[in-house]
């Protein structure tokens, strides 16, 4: 099957489903939908290897609705995630998917928030659960959640969460479920112990590989030669010579993390580091600064980046050569997408050769070599455009992204050309401003009502 040849009005779901499917711009398929959907249509249990940006997320998400009762006020399907951010995209999307399904109800369980109205959102139902490992054992430990009734169950990013430890809380969650399941595996990889540790929970699997390549006119591909001492001196070289609006840099190590991102910041780049060792706030607040431009380069390892869904990202930088060919290819997969070209930068020492050489040969073309000493010495300053403004309030009250839009346009006085990404959770806002109005805005802002309140605010630096 290829995506040319399948479209979505193709596949025997509901006229609702279809037209909602139009509404979203989903008309054709990607490889990975056209190939898993009719094998989830049949009730099979899936094994499925895809990329980042794959379209995976629908995939399942279509799987899930088109066999959904409403009426029926049960757990009918659970989506497990490696991460919180993971977690929220995967139930953004599924909300997306389910507009035209009346009263479907979608619950996300993760750490880092309150146990309690999570309990209380349990106790009234849900179709559809979306969690993270801990969180969800955690509630299976309690009573709180009843999965027996789970028709399907999807384990997403599979390898990511066995890299993260979660193997034995996923056996427990696995445990909790209706037997008379189906299950639905996807995984960038899937290695040999891997498969051999999930096979108890997949009945007679369908198993697919979709290409994780890159087209090569779509993402430029360019290795430079460091030794282990220039190895960050040569980070900055790139990014005053490229001048990437955005940039994720990947270290193999959190502590290889903290020192570049200090490093570049005293250089005059707007960057911050994103590992595991942070707490769940920080590492949620990091996310939104570099989703909307208040940060230019984010420094983060392969566990931590996972989750991360930046639309239009400049380019990515392997700042350490990964030792898995699958890896590198997500890495940088992660530029160059919605047909815009993107630019993907390998730092390699003389001893990490090897590891490109599997590169070339996974890719089967030859490795562009260039060198520092041909990169301009431009020093402009890579300053993010935008600052993150933080209201200490959420959805808790009643606050939306209008709101906050009107306060900053009406009370403050500046233009809407002038505002950025408005993000709304739980108990917090964040606004982006542009860099030049942060100080009017801090300052008449702290003194604005909004919905009739007053709100603490400050500057995320």
């Amino acid at each position: 099957m290829t995506q040319t040849l399948k479209r979505f009005s193709d596949l025997p779901l509901s006229p609702a489903l279809i037209n909602n499917l139009s509404s979203l711009a989903y008309v054709e398929m990607t490889e990975i939908q056209a190939n898993s959907i009719p094998v989830m249509l049949e009730q099979r249990d899936l094994i499925a290897q895809a990329k980042t940006g794959s379209g995976k997320t629908a995939a399942f998400g279509i799987g899930i609705l088109s066999k959904l009762n409403p009426s029926y006020f049960a757990t009918q399907a659970l989506v497990v995630c490696p991460t919180r951010e993971l977690a929220d995209q995967v139930s953004n999307e599924l909300r997306r998917l389910a507009r035209a399904t009346p009263n479907v109800k979608i619950l996300t369980l993760c750490g880092g928030t309150p146990m309690r109205p999570q309990i209380a959102s349990l106790e009234h139902g849900a179709h559809i659960v979306v969690g993270t490992p801990g969180r969800l054992l955690d509630h299976i430990g309690r009573n709180s959640i009843n999965l027996a009734t789970v028709q399907t169950l999807v384990l997403d990013e599979a390898d990511r969460m066995v890299d993260m430890g979660f193997f034995e809380d996923i056996v427990g969650i696995v445990a909790a479920c209706s037997p008379r399941r189906q299950t639905l595996l996807f995984s960038a990889t899937y290695p040999s112990d891997m498969r051999h540790a999930t096979a108890s929970f997949l009945r007679d699997p369908v198993e697919m590989k979709v290409e994780s390549q890159h087209a090569s006119q779509q993402i430029e591909q360019l290795f430079f030669e460091v030794t282990p001492e220039n190895r960050n001196a040569a980070v900055s070289q790139l990014l005053f010579h490229y001048q990437p609006t955005s940039t994720i840099a990947f270290c193999n190590t959190k502590i290889h993390c903290d020192e570049l991102a200090e490093e570049l910041q005293h250089q005059g780049i707007t960057a911050l580091a994103l590992h595991g060792d942070m707490e769940q706030r920080d590492r949620d607040e990091i996310l939104v600064l570099f989703a909307n431009q208040s940060c230019s380069v984010l420094v983060a390892t392969d566990v931590a980046a996972r989750g991360i869904d930046i639309q239009s990202l400049g380019a990515v930088i392997n700042v350490d050569v990964s030792k898995d060919t699958e890896v590198h290819i997500h890495r940088i997969g992660r530029t160059g997408r919605a047909g815009e070209r993107g630019l993907a930068l390998t730092l390699a020492a003389p001893n990490e050769k090897k590891w490109v050489k599997l590169i070339e040969e996974y890719q089967g073309q030859d490795a562009i070599w260039k060198s520092l000493t041909d990169l301009s010495l431009n020093r402009t300053e890579l300053i993010a455009p935008k600052i993150s403004i933080c209201i200490a309030g959420g959805k808790k009250d009643k606050l939306r992204p209008g709101d906050i839009l009107g306060a900053l346009t009406g009370d403050v006085g500046i233009s809407k050309d002038q505002v950025g990404k408005i993000n709304v959770f739980e108990f917090m806002s964040y606004v982006a401003v542009d860099r030049a109005i942060a100080d009017q805005v801090l300052s008449k802002l702290g003194r604005c009502t909004i919905k009739g309140r007053q709100f603490k605010i400050r500057e995320i630096t």
